[in-house]
């Protein structure tokens, strides 16, 4: 049976997550499989890279599934695409190796983050940024960062009841820009992210940019491992998984 990897972008503003949820919420899982069974006329579960929480969007999300089918890829990908709803699509269908699993075999994920800093909200971006309309120290926040890059035991900012094996991650990249649209961004690439971890950190050094959170205090909140001692957790709307690595 070949195995296929689907590339995927979809606003999940209108989403309680990537993953099938209990009851009656909406998931792009369950619209993606659903979409698979009107062309297959099979029911199948699929994995994705990683299970985005809701609100939060993608522009590359990954993911893998074992189809008994004689479609070729670019056919399958139209016939997805037919059936999807306008927010969600398809970027590509590939037959992969029948090793292929879209979770396990990622090396890296690349998540953007965007804040609208203005001192007037805007309509327009509103649902893809977070507002914050106190001007913000950019070149602090980008200081700030630095003691985030490398591997680091990311307790401190891992949302409450998550149970995985180990907290720490590897963050390769992390800039902080200011665009001349008057957006700020924060461009986050590592092997892994912990749950919430990316809007955390985001929340962490928008207390730099305000003033008020010491530049010099990221290695501190690191080593003590308190999600208390961490910034707030960003909204959701901001955050866009960009890529994913392999």
């Amino acid at each position: 049976m070949p195995n296929f990897r689907f590339t995927l972008e979809y606003d999940g503003a209108n989403f309680a997550g990537w993953q099938s949820q209990a009851g009656s919420q909406r998931s792009v899982q369950d619209v993606f499989e659903t979409a698979i069974e009107q062309v297959t006329g099979t029911r199948l579960r699929v994995a994705a890279s990683s299970r985005t929480d809701a609100g939060v969007h993608a522009l590359g999300q990954v993911a893998s599934a074992a189809i008994e089918t004689q479609l070729a890829p670019v056919v399958l990908q139209r016939a997805l695409n037919h059936h999807l709803p306008a927010d969600v699509v398809v970027l590509a269908v590939e037959q992969a190796p029948e090793d292929f699993h879209a979770r396990f075999s990622a090396t890296g994920k690349l998540y953007r983050y965007r804040v609208w800093n203005a001192p007037t909200r805007s309509p327009m971006n509103a649902a893809r940024t977070h507002w914050v309309p106190r001007r913000l120290d950019v070149p602090a926040m980008a200081r700030a960062a630095e003691a985030f890059l490398g591997p680091h035991d990311f307790a401190a900012l891992q949302a409450a009841g998550s149970e995985v094996e180990s907290t720490v991650r590897t963050l390769k990249r992390l800039d902080v820009e200011r665009e001349p649209s008057g957006e700020i961004a924060f461009s986050v690439e590592g092997d892994g992210f912990l749950r919430h971890m990316v809007r955390n950190l985001v929340g962490t050094l928008l207390e730099v940019g305000a003033g008020q959170r010491a530049v010099e205090s990221i290695a501190e909140l690191l080593a003590c491992g308190d999600r208390s001692r961490a910034g707030p957790t960003a909204p959701a709307r901001g955050l866009t998984l960009v890529r994913v690595f392999y």
